[in-house]
């Protein structure tokens, strides 16, 4: 079993920055890939960013391309999100997930495990 720990977040002005981070610990050695999406209320849950655990290409969403980033610290098992030039879009519920098998990085039903969830308020 894979659990995920998240952190950070918080409220920023628009145009601002914060980090997230997510540490994994269990189960590691299962693990596949790890996402980032966001929740807002009334609406579907939504890819943001996933990263293969081993490497390779990432992949961004058109909504956050050149504005989220993504860092490693591989020794801990924690994967960070840079959220920069934030707009009060960006406002909502972020929860990182991880995948144990082969599927497909953009869909949350191939996500397993999953992170507490933690809020990002953007004010314009």
């Amino acid at each position: 079993q894979v659990i995920l720990q998240e952190s950070g977040g918080g409220l920023a002005q628009a145009g601002g920055s914060l980090r997230l981070s997510c540490a994994a610990s269990g189960s590691t050695f299962r693990l596949f890939a790890m996402g980032w999406f966001r929740q807002v209320p009334g609406k579907e849950r939504e890819f943001l960013v996933g990263t293969w655990w081993t490497g390779g290409d990432n992949s961004f969403a058109d909504s956050v391309k050149g504005r989220f980033t993504l860092s490693k610290d591989n020794a801990k098992n924690i994967k960070y999100l840079q959220l920069n030039s934030l707009k009060p879009e960006d406002t909502g519920v972020y929860y990182c997930a991880a995948m144990t098998s082969a599927g497909i990085i953009t869909q949350d039903t191939a996500y397993a495990a999953w992170g507490q969830g933690t809020q990002v308020t953007v004010s314009s």
